[in-house]
């Protein structure tokens, strides 16, 4: 991972990078998200299975599923967790028991309309690019297929947003350099960057084959909840 001041990484070097650095944090990940969002990320995490709105029995991806907090919530909604992540080191971390495997994002081992749901905790800005990701997903997901995708946001209040700004910038990477590794946390803030606006982001998922797309501020605006219903007449982007 690049250290402070470098330029962010693209293409297949970011896509190496990330996957390293997640097979590092891997061991103390989950006690990380824990300590440095004071467990707002559980409720966040809830939230992104319930409003999925599958019946029980539905097939959900979890991408970029890390160790496997969202397939724990899947499976306590009656749903069934199939977790996917780049990074071997997370699935070998993984705290829950369900099918799992290494893929990534942009060439997801499933074939067309296979699935009924796809979560994503945290993870929009450690793909290499996001229109192939969101692709992936239509193709994947079943016509009337919802997904749901959880990520890290900055809020509108300028008040709030310089609070954020302070504690994301330099509290995160001391908690993470502290508990687990100091230039993967170092690099969490800087990640932001990678997101698209919320507005040019609602408009790639509706171009990838998906209708009904929301977007929620969490807790004042520090994550973001984007949910959308897979398009019954479009076909698939090839």
């Amino acid at each position: 991972m690049t250290a402070a001041g470098d330029a962010l990484p693209q293409g297949e070097d970011k896509r190496k990078a990330v996957q390293a650095m997640f097979d590092t944090i891997a061991p103390r990940y989950d006690l990380v998200n824990r300590v440095m969002t004071f467990r707002m990320d559980v409720g966040w995490r809830r939230r992104t299975v319930r409003e999925l709105g599958l019946a029980p029995g539905s097939l959900v991806v979890d991408l970029a599923s890390g160790t496997g907090d969202l397939c724990h919530d899947l499976d306590r909604a009656s749903l069934r967790p199939l977790a996917v992540d780049l990074s071997l080191g997370m699935l070998q971390h993984a705290t829950h028991g369900f099918p799992r495997v290494q893929g990534d994002g942009m060439a997801l081992p499933f074939t067309t309309g296979s699935v009924d749901g796809v979560v994503c905790g945290f993870a929009l800005r450690n793909f290499v690019a996001l229109p192939p990701v969101l692709a992936e997903l239509a193709r994947v997901l079943r016509p009337g297929g919802r997904i749901a995708l959880l990520d890290v946001s900055v809020p509108a209040n300028p008040l709030l947003r310089f609070g954020h700004r302070a504690y994301f910038g330099r509290v995160v990477p001391l908690i993470g350099g502290l508990l687990s590794d100091a230039n993967a946390y170092a690099y969490l803030p800087k990640s932001v960057a990678y997101l698209p606006a919320s507005a040019d982001l609602l408009v790639m998922v509706r171009d990838a084959g998906f209708t009904t797309v929301e977007r929620s501020q969490l807790s004042t605006g520090i994550s973001q909840l984007i949910c959308a219903t897979r398009d019954h007449d479009r076909p698939p982007l090839p």
